[in-house]
């Protein structure tokens, strides 16, 4: 029996908390909302490492920053030799394997790969990304269809990665105000932060003053790649192989807007930037209309489709298979499934801190000075304060130790495991500079994106 095919949609940058399947109260992923209503999806589905290196290697791996070994975004090394990716298993049995968007070493194993222009435009002319993307991906698509073989397709959406340039009239449906007011002062302090003026400033409207017109071209580029992404769905459906394919949607990790001092870009280890989608639909198999509030992690993406695909390699995932939550009703008692409800979460991207995340709390230790003179430790309760605006480490001394104890011994617990040292304390050139920072002064002063083009620069040369 042929084995189901995968179509795989890695939407860069995307938080779930800006998708009206989770609920955001903008109708921003129509066309998404139906596949999940045609599956199931995940409200506390987690990307634990930032920024996209590790994201994508978990995706791809089923292991956790230990087990990759990849934590930065500036990458020195790629995912050990003895951890199988995703591409790898399934061209071991007999898959056709194609990447579209991301020639990086996280992605390793496809057969092919695909690029497109996934980041230029201009404030006047916008950036259909996804139409770029459709333009080489539908095509391909047809190709793998007309094989016989079962196909693994990967496709790297960049619509919601910065800069947020949605065509017309994508970036206005969600904006009705005057983004040019003079009164409004509310991108005031995100355009005199030294370390990426510049870059905005290349791509935000010349004399641009409301924060809010930037977060409407933000969802407007999520709208308008959803209905992109709807135009692959309806060729999977003409070439009548709807049935016979596994659909995924999820995300290496969410976005900052104008909060928590991160302007509009994806570091800061606050909830908007680990939430993800986590999505998947297959007619038959996988129930219709189900959404999950289990907490799951971006490591138990692979083990979950090996097992819906049949294959069995023996393989020993830091991730768990999915598939127990849907196969009991949900209205069952659903205590005894294996959740990891606190874990550990880094961010190496502007920023080198790392944490610990249970259901209540969100603590937050920074390994070393960071941009935003933030203080070293930030602790916020995520019952009474879910939106993480009040640091309550001074106060809450005793909760600070606590989870310190448990991050600590987890780090302890995983090293031994892998053999190796946890990754954040051995990438020193994980900001180029070669050395850690000894100061806020430094990183700010060091730390510095330039326009869009350098910015596109640096992730080709990340992608090498």
């Amino acid at each position: 029996m042929k084995k189901p095919n995968l179509l795989f949609f890695g939407i860069d940058s995307l938080t779930a908390q800006r998708m009206s399947t989770f609920g955001y109260e903008r109708l921003t992923t129509p066309h998404i909302d139906e596949l999940a209503a045609e599956g199931v999806s995940f409200k506390n589905c987690f990307s634990p490492s930032i920024p996209t290196p590790p994201g994508y290697s978990a995706l791809f791996t089923g292991r956790d920053c230990f087990g990759t070994d990849i934590v930065t975004l500036r990458l020195e090394n790629g995912i050990p030799d003895d951890v199988p990716t995703m591409a790898e298993i399934l061209n071991g049995e007999g898959y056709n394997t194609t990447c579209v968007g991301f020639q990086n070493e996280v992605a390793r194993g496809f057969q092919n790969y695909i690029d497109y222009e996934g980041w230029a435009g201009n404030v006047q002319d916008r950036a259909p990304k996804a139409e770029r993307l459709n333009a080489v991906a539908i095509p391909e698509l047809k190709r793998l269809a007309g094989e016989d073989k079962p196909f693994l397709l990967f496709l790297r959406h960049m619509d919601p990665h910065s800069p947020y340039l949605p065509p017309r009239p994508f970036e206005r449906i969600f904006y009705d105000g005057d983004e040019f007011d003079p009164n409004n002062k509310s991108l005031d302090e995100v355009m005199t932060f030294k370390p990426f003026c510049d870059y905005f400033a290349s791509w935000f409207p010349e004399r641009c003053t409301d924060d809010k017109y930037i977060e409407a071209q933000y969802d407007g580029a999520i709208a308008y790649m959803d209905a992109c992404i709807k135009n692959i769905l309806t060729t999977l459906d003409s070439l009548g192989i709807r049935d016979e394919t596994i659909v995924v949607i999820t995300s290496d990790h969410g976005e900052t807007l104008n909060q928590h001092d991160c302007h509009f870009d994806h570091h800061g280890l606050y909830e908007c930037t680990l939430r993800v989608p986590m999505i998947l639909r297959w007619p038959g198999v996988i129930p219709e209309g189900w959404q999950f509030d289990d907490f799951i992690q971006q490591k138990d993406l692979l083990p979950t489709l090996l097992e819906l695909m049949g294959i069995e390699k023996g393989i020993k995932f830091d991730g768990r298979t999915l598939s127990p939550i849907w196969t009991d009703s949900p209205a069952e008692n659903r205590e005894h499934r294996a959740q990891e409800t606190e874990f550990y979460i880094t961010e190496c991207t502007w920023m080198r801190k790392h944490g610990w995340r249970t259901p209540e709390w969100k603590l937050i230790r920074a390994l070393e000075p960071d941009f935003h003179f933030k203080p070293p430790v930030e602790l916020y309760n995520l019952i009474n304060d879910p939106e993480e605006l009040n640091n309550v480490a001074e106060s809450e001394p005793g909760v600070v130790a606590l989870l310190t104890e448990r991050m600590e011994a987890h780090i302890k617990r995983r090293e031994a495991d892998v053999g190796r040292k946890n990754p954040m304390f051995r990438n020193e050139n994980w900001n180029s500079k070669g050395h850690y920072f000894t100061s806020s002064e430094e990183a700010y002063n060091s730390m510095h994106i330039g326009d869009s083009g350098a910015a596109a620069k640096l992730q080709r040369k990340n992608d090498e």
